[in-house]
């Protein structure tokens, strides 16, 4: 059986080079958007609408959505809350449509609807993710690195090197990709004390400038959730 490929992109800027209308997408938003997506379903939300721009989420408030947005971590004034994890709780979500808006990870899921699916991905469904990929009857994956304003960042790419190593150990795929083998040797390195890696990432420390770094240790703890948020019809949900 021929085996299926992988491939890791390691920005939105960088997406049109990698474009497989044959590949599931999976979209890794670590700090914090794909956390806080995985954090709401666990705990209750109903569906999530990815809403790439500020104007377009203000007309779903204005609709009577509740919205979460944010810019550059700073929560836009008529959101009713921001993007960290832990604002996704059960008493706020569960069993609610909530419009979602953040600076890098939104815009990246709605680019990515081109292939078979779009998942979202993160380090709290790390195992649940890489079983629904082992699990599907065919298609190549395409791991698409929400990064910061178009640049790179670490941790985005440690998950997919995370996963990644874990497709290709099931021996259903292989890689002709370097940028799937750097992120597997990043993630080799740096599983050996993720935390103290962390203080490499620049992303961390611009959440801390915002004291924003509560999340950290949340959203680098595998498989704290077991769903697999999808995207069907310009709305995420799950089966």
């Amino acid at each position: 059986m021929e085996k299926r490929q992988i491939e890791v992109c390691f920005s939105p800027e960088l997406f049109r080079f990698y474009k497989n209308e044959n590949a599931h997408v999976v979209v890794i938003d670590i700090l914090r958007a794909t956390s806080a997506i995985c954090a709401a379903f666990a705990n209750g939300a109903e569906a999530i609408i990815p809403v790439p721009t500020i104007d377009e989420a203000r007309e779903y408030k204005k609709k009577g959505y509740m919205v979460a947005a944010e810019r550059d971590g700073v929560t836009l004034d008529f959101a009713d809350f921001g993007n960290s994890p832990f604002n996704f709780t059960p008493e706020r979500v569960m069993g609610k449509t909530v419009a979602y808006s953040t600076t890098n990870g939104t815009q990246a899921i709605t680019q990515a609807s081109v292939g078979l699916n779009v998942i979202i991905a993160s380090f709290l469904n790390l195992s649940a993710v890489s079983n629904w990929l082992m699990n599907q009857p065919n298609g190549d994956v395409l791991f698409l690195c929400a990064g910061w304003k178009g640049r790179y960042c670490t941790e985005d790419s440690l998950l997919a090197g995370a996963i990644a190593q874990k497709l290709l150990e099931s021996n259903l795929f292989e890689t002709k990709c370097d940028a799937t083998y750097s992120s597997i040797d990043l993630w080799n390195v740096a599983k050996i004390d993720i935390f103290l890696y962390l203080e490499r990432i620049a992303q961390r420390h611009r959440l801390k400038r915002l004291g924003l770094d509560d999340v950290l240790e949340y959203c680098f703890t595998p498989d704290s959730c077991n769903k697999v948020p999808f995207l069907k019809d310009g709305v995420i949900v799950t089966e």
